[in-house]
């Protein structure tokens, strides 16, 4: 780091836990963001503020003006621009040093075949559970973590997935591919605005917290740990969190005993 970097990020140098080796592990990291809406927007903010050093973003759409509500890294003024060049350029504007990848496509197969495997972490911020299941599917091949989230109405949740972990159970172990929940897009039942922000700078927080690798237990104080094996569950309405625990499914379709590695 220079003094300009150790300048800007001197809020995280003064955490007990933070160290220049962990900021420097964010500078040298590679996030992949797929999805630039009310999830991706803030997580985009945070994870460039916070110096994760390259971020490539995927998302086909364009920025609507029913969008702004709660995607706040867009702008009146970028209207109709695709979302993933609106991103870049406000990361641009936010956190010059980021290098911005943006790709105004769909996360098909082939895509996520190419830019997994150069990802540290995978933020899922989509809101079709088909695309949900081919991300889940591209990170365990990969063996990349994978944060999740997803809010709609005034109900959030997230986890992590991470396959690095031998006990650490895939999103398909909580929502089998073969069981398709009713369409729940904030498209169709409207969503809290700040439900989904919260969970966007959740997802942001947990892929830092992985791609610093803070001490488990600093000074035998709390230990940092992910949020691999829990699901967080929001009820925006009362601002009440519910955790549950999250195990892996010896019978799932993708990680289970009898899966073929890679399937």
């Amino acid at each position: 780091m220079d003094d300009d970097q150790r300048l800007r990020y001197s809020r995280h140098l003064l955490l007990d836990e933070w160290s220049e080796e962990a900021q420097d592990r964010l500078l040298a990291s590679h996030a992949l963001v797929i999805g630039a809406g009310g999830l991706g927007a803030p997580a985009l903010m945070y994870l460039a503020s916070a110096g994760v050093g390259r971020i490539t973003v995927v998302d086909p759409d364009v920025v609507d003006v029913s969008n702004l509500q709660r995607q706040i890294i867009h702008t009146t003024e970028r209207v109709g621009q695709h979302k993933v060049l609106s991103a870049r350029l406000a990361i641009g504007q936010l956190n010059p040093d980021v290098r911005v990848h943006a790709l105004a496509q769909t996360a098909d197969e082939a895509l996520l075949a190419e830019w997994v495997p150069q990802a540290d972490v995978v933020l899922d911020c989509t809101d079709r559970f088909a695309i949900r299941q081919l991300i889940n599917r591209m990170s365990r091949r990969f063996a990349k973590p994978l944060v999740s989230a997803s809010a709609v109405r005034f109900d959030g949740q997230i986890s992590v997935f991470d396959p690095r972990q031998p006990h650490s159970p895939c999103y398909a172990c909580l929502f089998p591919p073969d069981a398709p929940p009713e369409e729940t897009r904030c498209a169709m039942l409207g969503v809290f605005a700040p439900v989904v922000g919260m969970m966007g700078v959740m997802q942001a927080g947990e892929a830092i917290k992985l791609l610093a690798d803070l001490p488990s237990a600093p000074g035998g104080g709390v230990a940092h740990t992910s949020l691999a094996g829990r699901l967080l569950m929001l009820d925006g309405r009362t601002w009440t969190w519910t955790s549950l625990q999250a195990r892996r499914d010896p019978a799932c379709l993708v990680c289970g005993e009898f899966t073929t590695p890679g399937a």
